[in-house]
């Protein structure tokens, strides 16, 4: 029996994917130094290897996460096959409790203290999600088409996101939306991620234009466009899912002829605000789109009807959200990210800072330990969601270049090894992975430059912490398991 143990530990070694291995490593050594670079004190006259200082306590979590990944890998890779459910409603339960035990940390309610240490329980629900929606959507039968399935599916990711809103982390939050790209690889129809990405275009548009006019006419800019965009995404779609080219022709005939009509209208003769106008368009066309579906019986003319009436709900109603709920702190920052405001004071600080910092590193950086804006505390959070600017400081562009290719080597060496699985567990699992790691470089790189959100979420491997270290930790291991796994059975 031991000697088939030993046999067994040895596949699994000979087994593994060291191109992951390796990559994981040297982003923990790159994350560790700009940690060093990012808390370093030389007034305190630190030693980087003290548990007093970050750098030191980052050993103790990267070690930890080190025989924590070993253990993974000593599993056996059904195990969390088998297991997945289970691990998924224990971490509901402490997602659940997690706000009557945490601390107030800057109005979060998401850290759990035990003894010394802080956890935060998000960081592991994201190795849950993952793996039951891999349970459920690789059972015999399963079908994304089906709207039963899918809506269950919608089900397992939502619970988990308005339990971790209820903590106050919107940021951990908004990551569960990653895995709409894993659903997009098993099948889920690209109207679902167009309609995704309709939403985001409607409400950057209507938001940065709200208060820009029309020239001499009486009409927000922004309502213009996003109302002229329902209607011209309406027609696209009835030719691209009805093959309807007559019916897109009579669309873009009557509804922008009309438009137009009243541009010139209110342009040189009566000033009026042509939105009702184009509301009376968009109404026109979801009320023939309704009437056609029930005429022809075809089911694709409701759902794009559907689509138009969403968007113009969605667009009054994300309008109404942004100045009548969202408090200012919160309104502040949408608009520093859209150019509406500077704030350099305040909202739009970090941010600027950040990139003061990145652009003081040049071309070849300051060196170690040389960054002048870490160095000073100009940067707020800059060992852990704004570590990235440590990097660009202090190695600069080709040190933040090297940074980005290593994570770019491993979503493509996660995607090859998703591709080469023989389960359907297997490659929607990696699938996931692959899916979180892209959404948190992509996020966090971009908050540090500008380009998108400041919501807080940190960098695989970088950013200081044990929780989310042990979370990315755990997520790779246990796909990197079930890849051996897979390589095991071929070879025995």
């Amino acid at each position: 029996m031991e000697q088939q143990t030993d046999e067994k530990v040895k596949g699994v070694w000979r087994s593994l994917d060291w191109w992951i291995i390796l990559i994981y490593v040297a982003l923990l050594a790159f994350g560790w130094i700009s940690i060093c670079g990012a808390s370093y004190d030389f007034d305190m006259g630190g030693n980087i290897f003290s548990f007093e200082a970050r750098s030191g306590m980052q050993i103790v979590w990267i070690g930890t996460s080190l025989m924590m990944g070993f253990l993974l890998l000593m599993l056996d890779g059904k195990v969390y096959d088998t297991l997945a459910y289970v691990i998924y409603l224990l971490l509901l339960v402490l997602l659940f409790i997690t706000p009557f035990f945490a601390r107030d940390i800057k109005g979060s309610h998401s850290w759990i203290k035990i003894g010394p240490f802080s956890l935060q329980s998000a960081e592991f629900a994201k190795c849950a999600t993952s793996l039951a929606l891999a349970k459920f959507m690789s059972v015999y039968g399963y079908n994304i088409s089906r709207w039963k399935d899918f809506l269950m599916t919608l089900t397992i990711i939502i619970v988990p996101i308005v339990l971790i809103i209820l903590q106050r982390e919107t940021g951990s939050a908004l990551v569960y939306l990653a895995f709409f790209l894993m659903l997009y690889r098993e099948g889920m129809t690209g109207s679902v991620l167009f309609a995704g990405v309709s939403a985001v275009t409607y409400f950057v548009v209507g938001v940065r234009y709200e208060n820009t006019m029309l020239g001499i006419i009486p009409t927000s800019v922004g309502e213009f466009l996003v109302l002229t965009m329902v209607l011209l995404f309406t027609a696209g779609m009835v030719y691209v899912y009805c093959k309807r080219k007559d019916m897109m022709r009579d669309i873009l005939l009557y509804g922008v002829g009309t438009v137009l009509l009243s541009l010139c209208f209110s342009g040189f003769v009566i000033p009026f605000d042509i939105k009702w106008i184009l509301l009376a368009v968009c109404v026109a066309v979801i009320l023939y789109l309704c009437r056609e579906a029930l005429k022809e019986r075809v089911v694709y003319y409701f759902y794009i009807a559907m689509f138009a009436l969403g968007s113009l709900v969605f667009f009054y109603s994300a309008d109404y959200v942004l100045n009548s709920v969202m408090e200012p702190h919160q309104r502040v920052r949408i608009n520093v990210l859209l150019g509406l405001e500077d704030d350099l004071a305040g909202a739009g600080y970090n941010v600027n800072q950040a990139k003061i910092a990145i652009g003081s590193g040049g071309l070849s950086g300051k060196g170690f330990l040389n960054g002048t804006q870490t160095k000073l505390k100009y940067v707020p959070e800059q060992d852990t969601d704004f570590i990235f600017c440590t990097v660009g400081e202090e190695e600069g562009f080709w040190g933040a270049a090297g940074v980005l290719m290593l994570f770019l080597f491993l979503i493509l060496r996660l995607i090859h090894l998703a591709e080469r699985q023989s389960t359907d567990f297997g490659r929607i699992y990696g699938y996931c992975v692959m899916s979180i790691f892209l959404f948190h470089v992509f996020i966090n790189v971009g908050m540090v430059l500008g380009l998108t959100p400041v919501i807080g979420i940190p960098l695989p491997f970088f950013s200081y912490g044990g929780s989310s270290l042990w979370g990315f930790t755990i997520l790779l291991f246990i796909f990197l398991r079930i890849d051996a796994g897979r390589n095991l059975a071929k070879h025995s």
